[in-house]
């Protein structure tokens, strides 16, 4: 009984995604977005960090596919830049840590070492590779202790993709890219006409149909924010789109890439009050919201509390359910996290590796529908009336 209910949910659910049958990632003029499921906006946002990467090896289709499946409000990404300019979906500058490159004696000889945020690196770059090669490398899940049986299996996917797996979701998913190391990729990427990384960067944005100011139409028809922790290519997007922006802010003894101001700086109510004109919120390593020691939390900053006082969004980073990631004040779990944040500190969105349970605790506590719990209670529903009448 119970395998041909979930056959039965499982049929339904590929009629009600497949009565609009696209090919994958089309272009925005091939699809229908009227019937679409409108983005939640009255709860903290939850960003799926990476895809699924809990589960599924981070920045592949198949993570961004498990998120939107696991109910993530906005899928995130990390963008970097190919050596013939393509745009791609790849969070280190290197890709050591998180593909087979080292299964790849072709490629032996590309081992180079740059200076990165001050630091010098060495290994595959993938300023060093086209697209091409790229994508005869295999993605591999970047901890240890993590689910290790999809690796190889999924390739890098470009910029483009991400937004067309977005757009191809069956509900309205939003977009979270981040402009990565835009330092580095703009001393090693040259594009025709003198065009930087941000201005590749926005005209793809702007070619899938992603543009508008926070909560416009336009914006809620296709949600998007842009991130970076190099504040100099936030105020120089800020020309070029008006989609919302978010600062990134690191630990506390990094400098910013672009500008070498100090933690310090970046959070005092000067230069706060100062980004504000170009972005809708910040985006801080939880450690530097509330501080840790001996893995206990210490007293709250009031970081959050002047951030929103100056009207501006806080959504931290990272939240994984892992004991070894949990403060001892929550008991090994990560619901007790939840609450925490978002009850106690009051953030307006978590950037999570695990969005499938960030949308359970969500559920549980404010959920979108009470009683059905939205589609999936519809399906359920439906799956009911077929078993009943299959036994009358």
């Amino acid at each position: 009984m119970a395998a041909f209910q979930s056959l039965a949910r499982f049929v339904l659910l590929l009629l009600f995604v497949g009565c609009s049958a696209r090919p994958l990632y089309p272009l925005p003029s091939r699809r229908n977005d009227r019937n679409k499921h409108p983005l939640q906006t009255f709860r903290p946002y939850n960003i799926a960090h990476r895809g699924s990467n809990g589960e599924i090896p981070e920045e592949t289709a198949a993570a961004y596919m498990r998120a939107i499946e696991e109910g993530a409000d906005f899928i995130e990404t990390d963008i970097l830049a190919t050596k013939d300019g393509v745009l791609i979906c790849h969070h280190d500058v290197k890709l050591d840590d998180t593909t087979d490159i080292a299964k790849h004696k072709e490629f032996a000889d590309r081992k180079r070492s740059y200076e990165v945020q001050g630091v010098n690196m060495t290994g595959y770059f993938t300023v060093d590779f086209t697209l091409k090669e790229l994508q005869t490398l295999g993605t591999i899940q970047r901890y240890s202790f993590r689910d290790q049986q999809y690796n190889g299996q999924f390739p890098i996917i470009t910029f483009e993709e991400y937004l067309s797996i977005a757009l191809d979701a069956p509900r309205v998913v939003g977009i979270y890219p981040e402009i990565k190391n835009p330092v580095f990729v703009n001393q090693h990427v040259k594009w025709p006409g003198g065009k930087k990384f941000e201005d590749k960067f926005v005209e793809t944005l702007r070619k899938y149909g992603y543009e508008g100011s926070y909560m416009s139409k336009q914006w809620l028809k296709q949600p998007a924010f842009i991130q970076s922790f190099a504040p100099t290519s936030l105020i120089y997007i800020s020309n070029i789109t008006d989609l919302p922006k978010v600062f990134l802010i690191d630990d506390v003894t990094i400098l910013t890439e672009d500008t070498n101001q100090t933690y310090s700086e970046i959070t005092s109510d000067k230069y706060l009050n100062f980004i504000k004109d170009y972005v809708v919120g910040i985006g801080p390593w939880k450690d530097t919201v509330v501080s840790v020691s001996n893995n206990y939390l210490q007293p709250p900053t009031d970081l959050v509390a002047r951030a929103h006082a100056l009207n501006l969004q806080v959504h931290p980073y990272t939240f994984r359910n892992e004991h070894k990631f949990l403060h001892f004040n929550f008991s090994q779990d990560p619901y007790k996290e939840f609450d925490f944040w978002i009850n106690q500190i009051g953030v307006d969105g978590l950037f999570t590796d695990f969005p499938g349970s960030v949308r359970q605790f969500q559920e549980w506590t404010n959920p979108l529908s009470v009683g059905d719990k939205g589609a999936s209670g519809l399906l359920d529903r439906i799956a009911s009336m077929i078993l009943k009448s299959k036994h009358t």
